[in-house]
């Protein structure tokens, strides 16, 4: 009897939530959007109690079912998945006349699994059903979801408990309303909603994580809306011969002398070191005091004549040391004899798309 009752309630159950199943749910929430949220509730419930169960020690006063009502909490914490606490409370009846009505509660805390992240959903839990005493059932049950809003639903659900130390089975059936709080222009695990799903410099990052909103269209940028920069690399360079023994800047090297007085003055945070050489003839030191002084003389041209600040300018002598021709010819000599001014900086330019 108790089984074939339950097994209509159940049947009658499943067939209430495909026929809400047929409707057409409009304002179908998207499931992503519904992540992170909180909501609460209110239900009626009907229990059908073991047959087992009884009110008093009297082997007629076997209980048949309950009514009642109750609240419930709850959180969507994947876009498949709710957790949710039910607080129940309701009056049982006896399947004979003549004996008390008790009360019972029930503090259920149940997963609810939806498949297909949309109406229909699994249900398994605990339940802690007092009736007559307090009992820690296990669940298993199902239900389906239907949305009024994209906020708020009713439902309809079914599910077996099945108390441990007693061996009882219980069946409850509920029917319930449900609101979701919170902003539905929030953004959960950064996914935006249909709102807030807006790149307004077209740079395929959306406003939400964008944090250089007004990058150039024709720029790369990375994972946050920004420009990627990447490293070029600016080379100047002074080249300056003077004749044997001789200090004195022949007129053809203005030009070049010129240009990077020019390059200094577009960069004034960068500093240049003006190196002197000379060639192998002659002793060592007066060489070196030699190639000091060449290097002096384009240090002094460049302060006086294209006012770059002497703070940025600096001359040194290497002498014979760093000989660009090893030759002992008039030709190696006459190379050797230079000036050289050697700046590498590192300037970051934009990736382009």
């Amino acid at each position: 009897m108790k089984k074939k009752y339950l097994n209509k309630m159940f049947a009658i159950s499943i067939c209430s939530m495909f026929s809400i199943g047929s409707v057409t749910a409009t304002e179908q929430p998207n499931a992503e959007d519904l992540v992170g949220k909180i909501f609460g509730g209110l239900h009626a419930l009907h229990i059908k109690t073991d047959d087992d169960r009884l009110i008093t020690s009297d082997p007629l006063s076997a209980m048949d079912y309950g009514n009642g009502f109750g609240g419930e909490i709850g959180y969507r914490w994947l876009p498949s998945t709710e957790f949710r606490f039910t607080h129940s409370q309701f009056k049982l009846t006896s399947e004979n006349d003549g004996y008390p009505e008790p009360d019972g509660t029930s503090n259920a805390l149940d997963i609810l699994y939806f498949p297909t992240e949309k109406n229909f959903y699994l249900l398994t839990g605990v339940n802690n059903l007092d009736i007559g005493s307090s009992q820690i059932s296990a669940n298993l049950g199902a239900g389906y979801r239907y949305y009024l809003s994209e906020r708020s639903a009713i439902y309809i659900e079914g599910k077996a408990n099945y108390q441990f130390s007693e061996r009882y089975d219980e069946f409850t059936s509920q029917i319930g309303f449900v609101y979701f709080f919170g902003d539905n222009a929030d953004y959960k695990n950064n996914k935006p909603s249909k709102i807030a799903a807006i790149d307004s410099d077209k740079d395929g990052v959306f406003d939400n994580k964008d944090q250089c909103p007004r990058t150039p269209m024709v720029d790369k940028v990375n994972t946050i809306g920004c420009t990627i920069f990447a490293d070029r690399f600016i080379t100047q360079q002074l080249l300056v011969k003077f004749d044997h023994n001789k200090v004195i800047i022949k007129p053809q090297y203005n030009i070049e002398i010129a240009n990077i007085a020019d390059f200094l003055n577009e960069n004034k945070s960068l500093s240049m070191t003006i190196e002197g050489h000379t060639s192998s003839l002659g002793a060592d030191l007066y060489n070196k005091t030699l190639s000091q002084q060449r290097a002096q003389a384009i240090v002094d041209i460049l302060i006086k004549e294209h006012n770059i600040d002497s703070a940025r300018l600096s001359a040194v002598g290497y002498g014979e040391e760093q000989l660009k021709n090893s030759a002992n010819t008039n030709a190696a000599h006459a190379e050797n004899r230079r000036i050289e001014a050697k700046l590498e900086i590192t300037h970051k330019v934009a990736v382009k798309r």
